[in-house]
């Protein structure tokens, strides 16, 4: 629990605070954006859905917009699991700690689980990011009360924080040179990819740039050996 004054907890949190901003600037109340923080909790997810309400988007479209972002989010929850999971977990616990994979969360639990007796590891992840998510619900909600209204570059560069550090906490955790590679060509992929299809770009760079950053990891690895 003590976690949550770590670096990336910190980071997370400032980032919320930009998102209560671009919430009431959104027309939201607070209790509807602290809503949202609890019960979406992953922070891109939680911007999409915002800029659908401001664009006036239809409740389904709204709802499979941010499903999909969230699609990332599995292989993340599959990793996790098969990290924490015991033959005594129990199914229900690990699906409700699946609500809680976001990325700080994530990127936290897995760069220390190893450091865990098995047995213990649902409850280590389970005590940081329920915390982390009701920390950030609080925030939330006296932010929105007690704020002025951000101008817009400063709610952009707040919400920024958390992927910046995405990036750099998964170079450092990277545990090969094909993840390390993968950071640094799906981000050369961008440019090209938005060329050729601006509505599937992040798509098109990140599935493009993982294939060559795995054929050429395993590449390289092979001429050293």
């Amino acid at each position: 629990m003590l976690g949550i004054f770590s670096p990336p907890a910190l980071i997370l949190t400032v980032s919320f605070i930009g998102f209560a901003a671009l919430a009431r600037d959104a027309g939201l109340d607070w209790m509807q954006a602290s809503f949202m923080t609890f019960a979406v909790w992953a922070l891109p997810a939680k911007i999409i859905l915002v800029g659908a309400i401001t664009a006036g988007v239809s409740l389904p479209a709204a709802a499979l917009a941010v499903g999909l972002s969230s699609l990332r989010l599995m292989p993340m929850v599959v990793a996790l699991l098969a990290e924490i999971r015991t033959p005594k977990t129990r199914t229900l616990t690990l699906l409700f700690l699946s609500h809680f994979v976001a990325i700080t969360g994530w990127v936290y639990a897995m760069e220390r689980v190893d450091q865990v007796p098995r047995e213990r590891r649902a409850l280590f992840f389970g005590s940081f990011a329920i915390l982390l998510t009701a920390v950030n619900t609080v925030v939330v909600a006296l932010v929105f009360n007690l704020m002025g209204q951000l101008p817009a570059l400063a709610t952009g560069a707040l919400a920024f924080l958390t992927p910046v550090y995405f990036l750099t906490s998964l170079f450092g955790s990277a545990r090969d040179l094909s993840g390390r590679l993968a950071l640094f060509l799906g981000i050369l992929c961008v440019p090209p990819a938005h060329w050729l299809s601006p509505d599937f770009d992040l798509l098109i760079a990140g599935i493009g740039g993982g294939a060559l950053a795995f054929f050429l990891g395993r590449a390289v690895e092979a001429r050293r050996v």
